[in-house]
């Protein structure tokens, strides 16, 4: 029966969406309709523990609001699935246990803002998006410019090299000298052969560029007629992925793998890896962290922060407000407190090294000289993070994306270990799609 409703829901969704590609016929959103006593329990839903932490550290719940967490793991649509079945019971679930607010991905949350699950914020109160950047709105909106959701982070993305290894390979660890060795693919791939012969790895991960060609793809997955496409730059990424492994420049181990942590280590041999902000604390985090410092196997300090071969940015976190919350006055408190609240965004910056969705914020300490991140050995990374926000674009997206990204990742790299042939591992991509995504047209095997 939960498989059933999870899917019926998904159904209802991928209509209200039409095909991909195509926009919905315009629908009403529902009127936001404040109880007369708003609820004691404000229930959000989340995969991990981040918002959690900069929630309970830097939002004063009001007085007699229960706040209550639903945690589930984002490993394959298992956090999805979890909200669309409490979404599907909304309407008859207890005043306690409606959802009030959940947390989506850039990767699947078009799935929730074009569909009748999610409200207008608009309508709750939250109207002053003054400060916070375009895509993050585009990104939260359905098909007819109806804003579902805000984001409390932006994700611009960069090239965290090390420094140690980057004076070795390069002769110099300065930002501007690094980037200009590795301003192109073919100069990120000369970088590559030198950093080899002197004993090194480019990236600890053969995914660990995927994000910057994925951000770069110049059509969607999937086109308007439901068939699945490969773009360009993914299949680029495909042979540099190849090339890679075969050389030795790389490792088969997953973006989010324990080998591929440890070369963030003291002693690690990777010249640099790809992401925004959040990726300090969530992917090279055991590097820097108390336990780390303590056995004297972090490498605090030993990196920089350069835009890289391409922009790009890479995932996000929105904060959804579900349809049916019987807490709408908390909901806008919360939504304008992580993206108006000068101090709550200032805090991010200071103690958590996030780049905010608050460019008034983020460009104070873009501006400051004796502001910098101590992961960086001081350098300013938020004002790399600044001039790398001005160019993001929200486009080319899908419902399907998550499943596609992750997808594609997890069949390429069973070729890349040698356990199927190339033409194996697409079969068991395009199969695995099809089972996740009925809808999707692939190649026939």
């Amino acid at each position: 029966m939960k498989k059933l409703l999870v899917a019926l829901l998904a159904v209802l969704m991928v209509l209200s969406l039409a095909a991909c590609g195509k926009k919905p016929e315009p629908t009403p959103d529902p009127e936001p309709t404040p109880a007369a006593e708003e609820g004691k329990v404000f229930h959000i839903y989340a995969w991990n523990e981040e918002f959690k932490g900069f929630f309970e550290k830097y939002y004063k719940v009001p007085e007699g609001i229960e706040v209550v967490w639903t945690i589930v793991p984002n490993e394959g649509t298992q956090y999805q699935d979890a909200v669309d079945l409490a979404l599907l019971n909304q309407e008859s679930a207890s005043a306690d246990d409606k959802v009030d607010m959940f947390l989506a991905e850039a990767d699947y949350i078009l799935k929730y803002t074009n569909s009748p699950y999610t409200q207008d914020v608009r309508k709750l109160g939250v109207t002053d998006f003054s400060n916070t950047y375009q895509y993050t709105v585009e990104a939260a909106s359905d098909a007819n410019g109806v804003c579902k959701g805000v984001s409390f982070q932006c994700c611009p993305a960069g090239m965290i090299y090390r420094r140690s290894i980057a004076k070795d390979v390069l002769g110099t660890d300065d930002p501007a000298e690094v980037q200009a060795a590795v301003s192109s693919w073919e100069k990120f791939d000369n970088v590559a052969k030198l950093a080899h012969d002197k004993g090194y790895l480019m990236t600890s991960s053969y995914a660990e560029d995927y994000r910057v060609f994925s951000n770069n793809t110049s059509m969607p997955w999937v086109d308007k007629d439901n068939n699945l496409q490969i773009d360009p730059a993914i299949q680029t990424w495909m042979d540099q992925a190849e090339m890679y492994v075969k050389e030795g420049y790389t490792l088969t181990s997953g973006v989010w793998d324990a080998e591929t942590t440890a070369e963030a280590a003291k002693d690690g041999k990777a010249f640099c890896f790809f992401g925004p902000a959040w990726y300090y604390n969530f992917c090279m985090g055991p590097a820097f962290g108390d336990d780390a410092v303590k056995e004297g196997t972090d490498s605090v300090g030993d990196w920089g922060l350069v835009d890289g071969p391409q922009a790009f940015f890479w995932g996000g976190t929105w904060l959804l407000a579900a349809t049916g919350s019987d807490n709408p006055t908390m909901l806008k408190d919360v939504m304008n407190a992580f993206i108006n609240n000068e101090e709550v965004c200032e805090n991010l910056i200071k103690n958590e090294a996030q780049f905010t969705n608050n460019q008034k914020v983020n460009n104070k300490y873009a501006a400051d000289p004796e502001f910098g991140n101590k992961y960086l050995g001081g350098q300013n990374d938020t004002a790399v993070f600044a001039e790398g926000a001005k160019n993001i674009k929200f486009q080319n997206q899908t419902i399907y994306d998550q499943g596609c990204n992750e997808g594609i990742q997890n069949y390429f790299v069973e070729y890349l270990k040698g356990t199927v042939t190339k033409e194996e591992a697409m079969k068991n991509f395009y199969k695995a799609l099809k089972e996740k995504y009925p809808a999707i047209n692939v190649p026939e095997n």
